[in-house]
């Protein structure tokens, strides 16, 4: 089939059949943005999946043959990753066709995505779950992402940060819904797995890293269960052996259905897209001076393919790589700081159910920030709105070790909620440069090529799925590394052989084992020793700082585009009329 035949087949998906008739309420746009980004923000929640995944053969406990953790979460930032590239792509195409053909492809893409990564889970398969998920989902997070924000730039010329916000609010409010979604089917598929009696009732042997029963139909594989692991089973289950392959997670099901469902409600939206007429301008609107170099806001227009050769795109895309980078810092190991350096020290306050609501409140204000920062920035402008975060964002960064060390020395509630009211704001201003982005593309490079710009420049947000996580793990062994060789140095040699069984020597294949740990060595420390989990963070913190730092500068030196790069200079034939 021909692509102009292609092109005719699925003709009412092009935009130039898509345009609004008189009369049409732009208000409806934002709603059908918000749709599809609640649909693929529920990414966010991938780590539901983390403990039905790691145990799909085992179902109560890890059997030997289920994959690992280490292995699962790298799913999330193939998607991301993904959804990056995809949006660089499929930007420019998005100009080509409009929104309601890239929200349609989109849909096909996370929807089944999901059925293919349910049919890896089935034949456990970890490779079609990366395929599955992470690149034919990650395609269509990425094709979702960008597709309403040249359509909602041109139907909100008046409030380019607020339209954009509330589309992009969706992304970050995705988990919340995703979440509890994700958990409630998890629940409602499983199915407990055969239980063959309690480990002293049975013969159990071990071969080559594998447990195995002996019953009356020979030997059967099998996992060895907890009390608290068999409570996590539907209806609850008794301590004791597993027969591995019997009984069901619910990870597959989940899959299918959401798959279903997010592909339902992204098709419905998609359709609900239209594109405003050739020079329609919202009623009693005044379009900004040729160029307002207060605001930052021009009237002229650069091309997707000009943009790149431009200083102003780099700077722009440096400072959403950088403060995505130091987001995901925070975020990466956010429930772990809580519980590592307030746990302890306040176990009456920070329980296992106050994590979870940590947690809960992270996805909130990241929704809320895509929404407050993006709107405020109509009003203070673009680039003073990344100042805030670039600045402000330094300065809380900064305040997370101070805090963290002055706990460990004086437990007192104020620590805490200094700590909580730091993390929740970065979280806002990690929301925050996602929505308002797009509107400072527009002021900078023009409406033309808006989308396609914007999704070439999501490529940074790419780039930080891949080296936060990594300096994150780095920086953080490191810290605990280090901790550990000055925590053993000060330990009675006598006292470390007979708790580890060996001597400080051996110090690196122990830590390597889990054999010796901070907690394990603060038993046997001598009175008085400071307990260095709590600094553990304060490397990473600074790190991220560092980044902002750089940011800054990089927005600070943002100026107007020059007349060079401008569309009628570049590509006549695409200028637009003036």
């Amino acid at each position: 089939m021909s692509n102009a035949n292609s092109r005719g087949m699925f003709s009412f998906l092009l935009k130039e059949h898509i345009v609004a008739k008189p009369g049409f309420n732009r208000w409806l746009v934002p709603l059908a943005s918000i749709a599809i980004h609640l649909c693929i923000g529920s990414v966010y929640a991938w780590s539901v999946f983390n403990p039905a995944l790691t145990r799909q053969l085992g179902v109560v406990a890890p059997a030997a043959g289920d994959w690992n953790l280490s292995a699962v979460v790298w799913i999330f930032s193939v998607a991301i990753f993904t959804l990056g590239l995809a949006a660089a792509f499929g930007g420019k195409w998005l100009e080509e066709v409009g929104p309601r053909m890239v929200g349609v492809v989109s849909a096909f893409c996370w929807g089944g995505g999901f059925l293919v990564g349910s049919v890896g889970i089935v034949s456990h398969q970890l490779w079609l779950i990366y395929l599955g998920y992470g690149v034919i989902g990650g395609c269509g997070l990425g094709l979702a992402y960008v597709s309403p924000v040249s359509t909602l730039i041109r139907w909100f010329p008046d409030r380019r940060g607020m339209a954009t916000g509330m589309a992009i609010m969706g992304f970050g409010g995705g988990a919340m819904i995703g979440a509890p979604l994700i958990g409630y089917l998890l629940n409602a598929f499983a199915e407990a797995p055969t239980y063959l009696g309690s480990a002293e009732a049975l013969e159990l042997m071990t071969e080559a890293g594998r447990r195995f029963a002996e019953t009356a139909n020979g030997q059967v594989e099998v996992v060895v269960a907890s009390a608290a692991q068999a409570a996590e089973l539907p209806g609850g289950g008794e301590a004791g052996v597993y027969a591995v392959g019997t009984g069901d997670t619910g990870a597959a099901a989940t899959f299918v259905t959401l798959g279903v469902v997010y592909f339902v409600i992204m098709m419905l939206a998609s359709f609900s897209y239209r594109v405003p007429p050739a020079d329609w301008k919202p009623e009693g609107w005044t379009p900004p001076e040729e160029r307002d170099d207060k605001a930052m806001i021009t009237r002229n227009h650069v091309h997707i393919n000009q943009s790149l050769k431009t200083p102003q795109f780099w700077q722009m895309w440096i400072m959403l790589c950088f403060n995505v980078t130091a987001g995901i810092g925070v975020i990466g190991v956010a429930k772990t700081m809580m519980t590592e350096i307030f746990g302890s020290t306040m176990p009456g306050i920070v329980t296992a159910s106050f994590a979870s609501a940590y947690v809960l409140m992270i996805s909130v204000f990241n929704m809320v920030g895509r929404f407050f920062w993006a709107s405020t920035s109509d009003y203070i402008g673009r680039k003073n709105t990344y100042h805030c975060f670039f600045v402000l964002g330094t300065l809380l960064y900064m305040s997370i070790p101070f805090l963290a060390s002055a706990v460990s020395s004086n437990p007192h509630v104020i620590y805490l909620a200094g700590f909580y009211a730091a993390t929740m704001v970065i979280f806002t201003m990690y929301g925050g440069g996602f929505a308002t982005i797009p509107a400072y593309l527009a002021d900078v490079f023009g409406t033309l090529h808006v989308g396609g710009i914007h999704g070439r420049i999501l490529t940074a947000w790419s780039t930080a799925g891949i080296l936060g996580p990594f300096a994150i793990t780095f920086l953080r062994d490191m810290s605990r590394h280090n901790a550990i060789t000055e925590l053993a140095a000060k330990v009675d040699p006598a006292a470390f052989r007979e708790a580890f069984g060996a001597p400080v020597a051996q110090l690196e294949s122990l830590v390597e084992a889990n054999t010796v740990t901070i907690a394990r060595l603060m038993e046997i420390a001598p009175p008085g020793t400071m307990d260095p989990t709590s600094s553990l963070y304060n490397t990473t913190m600074y790190a991220m700082a560092a980044l902002l730092v750089i940011a800054f500068f990089a927005n600070l030196f943002i100026r107007p585009v020059g007349e060079r790069h401008h569309v009628e200079n570049t590509h006549p034939e695409a200028a637009p009329a003036k």
